[in-house]
């Protein structure tokens, strides 16, 4: 069973017809323990940052994400929270990777939306998918660069589309709207 964690923010839905597609069960919850049982954790987001720390927080998910040892996967706002601290808000976050989340600058076309192209691919998550594979994104903040970068983008600047830090893996796109190859990057995560 895959655990998509509800803690307010939105593309849940969207996330879970994605798995439906695929193949997979799901539950949406917030619940401990079925996200403790879960074989692999979806942590969606589209929202603000501070407010969905709130949340995180309110429901006491943050101790238990943290502590996951199955795979979770963040996704846009998901990794965003992932992070040490973001500058939507002025917060520290989860600290499982260690970098910081900033805003695009602001005299350039922002939020950074559309499709755009993935480079310098590693880990299991993007296997089979090859570099210069175009992905679907919404977003006015970036992840850095960092030694836990499996993606990269361009856009204003270069910065981290993935990151992976042992059973932690995250997109700063959108895999469940990027068609072919976001489903083939959501099989792989399900598959490990």
């Amino acid at each position: 069973m895959i655990a998509i964690i509800d803690y307010n923010a939105g593309n849940i839905s969207s996330v879970r017809n994605a798995l439906d597609r695929l193949g997979y069960e799901s539950i949406i919850t917030r619940d401990k323990d079925e996200i403790i049982v879960a074989d692999k954790v979806i942590l969606p987001g589209v929202g603000e940052a501070s407010s969905a720390m709130h949340y995180l927080n309110e429901y006491n998910l943050t101790e238990l994400i943290k502590g996951l040892g199955t795979p979770i996967l963040g996704i846009c706002l998901g990794m965003q929270l992932m992070c040490n601290y973001t500058e939507e808000g002025g917060i520290q976050c989860l600290g499982i990777f260690d970098t910081k989340v900033k805003m695009f600058p602001p005299e350039e076309k922002v939020p950074h939306m559309g499709w755009n192209n993935l480079v310098n691919l590693k880990g299991e998550l993007f296997e089979g998918i090859k570099d210069n594979n175009d992905v679907y994104f919404v977003h006015s903040y970036f992840a850095e660069l960092c030694p836990y970068t499996s993606a990269e983008c361009d856009y204003i600047l270069p910065f981290s589309a993935g990151l992976q830090k042992n059973n932690f893996y995250a997109t700063q796109f959108h895999p469940e709207k990027s068609a072919d190859i976001g489903e083939q990057i959501l099989k792989n995560f399900l598959e490990l």
